[in-house]
């Protein structure tokens, strides 16, 4: 018994927004079904007691604390832009 339809698979097609023919629907329904049932073999291992995790390598945090630092002063970030006007950078406008 097949665990995906082949009518499944062409609305999951028209989803993504993909055109199969039905010769295409008939593989991928074959190959989806053959990727659900080797998945479901997983179902078959015990995993009382392994706790869940979000990913396979345990990562930290790499990013350095917020700390507040001395940065340049307006007038000299403003010194190297090509126009400003009040204290601002000026741009050119994006909107009419």
């Amino acid at each position: 018994m097949s665990r995906i339809s082949k009518e499944e698979v062409k609305h999951v097609a028209n989803l993504a927004r993909l055109a199969i023919s039905e010769e295409e629907a008939e593989t991928f329904t074959k190959q989806l079904d053959d990727i659900i049932t080797y998945a479901e073999q997983l179902n078959e291992l015990d995993t009382e007691g392994v706790e869940p995790t979000t990913h396979v390598l345990d990562l930290k945090n790499v990013m350095r604390k917020d700390e507040p630092k001395k940065w340049i002063e307006q007038e000299d970030a403003l010194n190297n832009a090509p126009d400003h006007q009040d204290g601002q950078f000026k741009v050119p406008s994006v909107l009419e």
